[in-house]
């Protein structure tokens, strides 16, 4: 049998080459494609519960469509692992997430099969709308297919797509791949009317006017490809509706967990024995999220959290089982999660609403209406702030501090370390002059013990971490920690540098970089964001509106998209890391 499986996907390169296979060799060709995303991933980690449920759908696709003439896009883009395996990527595949390699999303650049980016989520139907609208305008016959999937309907641009899409006379497919889950288990209304819409008499879809076919299997090779040879020979916008099991074909991850399963990291194929963290300490900074969260509820009965779909990933998890009705997931609805939280202080409550940076992005209209401008005390938990790696450019949280800078009445934080963010997590629920933003890294911190009970701090002050002569390093963030290390090295060879943790970016410690400027001759400013508009822009406005004159030298991300590779390997390519530091700093005693 396993002569046979390689042989057939040894044939397949492209989407082509599926024309010539029998339903039965589709079959095994799943089975291949499945068992090549498992051995790969055993060992370089990527998204897995999701690809393994869509391989038949991407099978069936590639082998009833002519793509790329006939447009797919993939929404959410993990699930497209063999999406990228059958369409001439298959020798790349072990490469995908890691540096120079394959994207972990469809990426127009990377292939012509991809037809549209799709890093988040809920933007397949809107973006496959403008494409069948541009093909009609065209007088063009072609398809435009959508999978969107991993709770991505519950996105409202999804039903503002929709809403359009019932009246345009455009040629679409949508294909609703339902696995009941986003990362955790779907959240709403619109899941529970999935579950049950077989047994009801018209569909939502329907009620739109939107044609609704289904509900197939969307596991079963035979059906899914009778199912879109039907739909090939249909016009107009309709939707399929197909159920899949995340991980379905490999038995740990459909028996198991599966929000462990989204992602597992590397883990052993036989067994289905995920590798184990090494140590407790240091802990992730989601991880002292959760659990000062969880000690702030005990103690104060308004505080409550949000989440746009993100419970495990937040750390957030442990805190909606104690406190089920103060931890509200409200799914993949950034927009909504902002103003929801903004409701929630109007009428009294602490909401610590936690989301992503990248995510937040999605939601800038609402935190400035709905939040800054009524100087609602909402506080803004920014995970994931800075470089992220693997997930890539779409994910890579650069931004916030740019965007988020230039609103009035917000405060923005970043803390160096766990304690930091404890602190600042602690603070904020007692702070009623508007909206807070506390941004943190991905992954483990610094402190090699367990931090100490959170203590009241004062917003808007530096600590001085290490004093020296000439030159003053600004940081902000956990940056700071690789600028700790560069001073170290330096100090080594009898050079003492100053080095201040800012804590704050809005209010700067106006009265410390009053006397910082007055005694050193150069500057040199440190974060994880981008430079145009961010942490170092803001120092070197106080010194021009200040008439000061000591020089500034920014670190920070560059102009332009951080594409994908491990967080080390970013950070040292850009000089951001302890070396890079330590040869800035030394060119600039030079």
């Amino acid at each position: 049998m396993l002569k046979i499986l390689e042989r057939i996907l040894a044939d397949v390169n492209f989407p082509k080459d599926l024309n010539l296979l029998s339903s039965e060799q589709l079959h095994l060709l799943c089975n291949d494609v499945r068992e090549t995303i498992i051995q790969v991933l055993s060992k370089n980690p990527g998204h897995f519960g999701s690809s393994l449920g869509a391989v038949e759908l991407a099978v069936g696709i590639h082998h009833v469509f002519n793509t790329p003439d006939d447009k797919l896009i993939w929404d959410v883009g993990h699930q497209a692992y063999a999406h990228k395996i059958l369409t001439g990527r298959q020798a790349k595949f072990k490469s995908i997430r890691q540096k120079g390699g394959l994207s972990g999303f469809p990426k127009m650049s990377e292939s012509e099969f991809d037809s549209f980016g799709t890093g988040h989520s809920s933007t397949s139907l809107s973006a496959i709308l403008g494409m069948a609208t541009a093909a009609k305008l065209d007088n063009k016959l072609s398809q435009h297919i959508a999978v969107i999937g991993d709770g991505a309907l519950t996105g409202g641009i999804a039903f503002e797509a929709l809403n359009n899409a019932a009246s345009s006379g455009a040629n679409v497919l949508i294909i609703i791949n339902d696995n009941n889950m986003s990362i955790d288990d779907n959240v709403g209304a619109l899941q529970d009317h999935l579950n049950t819409i077989s047994t009801n008499e018209t569909s939502l879809f329907e009620n739109l006017n939107i044609p609704f076919y289904g509900v197939i299997n969307g596991n079963d090779i035979y059906e899914v490809i009778a199912a879109l040879k039907e739909q090939k020979e249909v016009f107009g916008v309709r939707v399929l509706h197909c159920k899949t099991t995340k991980g379905y074909g490999y038995f740990p991850a459909e028996v198991g967990d599966s929000t462990t399963w989204h992602a597992p990291g590397k883990f052993e194929v036989e067994s289905g024995e995920r590798e184990g963290a090494s140590s407790v300490y240091p802990k992730k900074y989601q991880t002292i999220l959760g659990e000062t969260l969880i000690d702030l509820a005990k103690e104060n009965k308004d505080v409550v959290a949000v989440t746009p779909a993100m419970l495990s990933g937040s750390s957030l998890k442990e805190m909606k089982a104690l406190f089920p009705k103060r931890v509200f997931d409200v799914g993949i609805a950034e927009q909504h999660a902002v103003t929801f939280s903004a409701g929630l202080a109007a009428n009294g409550k602490t909401p610590y609403c936690v989301i992503y940076s990248s995510f937040l992005q999605r939601g800038y209209d609402q935190l400035i209406h709905d939040v800054a401008l009524q100087n609602l005390p909402v506080i803004f938990c920014i995970d994931r702030a800075g470089l992220v790696g693997s997930d890539g450019a779409t994910h890579q949280g650069a931004f916030d501090i740019a965007f988020l800078r230039c609103i009035p009445n917000l405060t923005i934080l970043s803390p160096i370390n766990e304690q930091e963010l404890a602190n600042m997590l602690h603070t904020a629920q007692s702070w009623k002059s508007g909206p807070i933003a506390i941004r943190y890294p991905r992954g483990k911190g610094v402190i090699l013990s367990a931090i100490e009970k959170p203590h009241q701090i004062e917003f808007g002050k530096a600590n001085l971490l290490n004093k020296g002569k000439k030159i003053a390093v600004l940081s902000i963030g956990a940056i700071g920690n690789e600028a700790i290390k560069a001073l170290s090295i330096l100090k080594k060879e009898g050079v003492r540098i100053s080095h201040y943790d800012m804590q704050s970016i809005k209010p700067l410690d106006k009265e410390r970089l009053i006397s910082i400027f007055s005694e050193y001759e150069s500057i040199i400013t440190i974060e994880d964001g981008v430079i145009s508009g961010g942490f170092g822009s803001a120092i070197l406005e106080f010194r021009n509106q200040h008439g000061l004159t000591s020089s500034i030298k920014i670190l920070g991300l560059p102009d332009s998209f951080i594409e994908h590779g491990t967080q080390k390997e970013l950070y040292q390519e850009l000089g951001l890391d302890s070396l890079g530091i330590f040869q800035t700093i030394k060119a600039e005693l030079n």
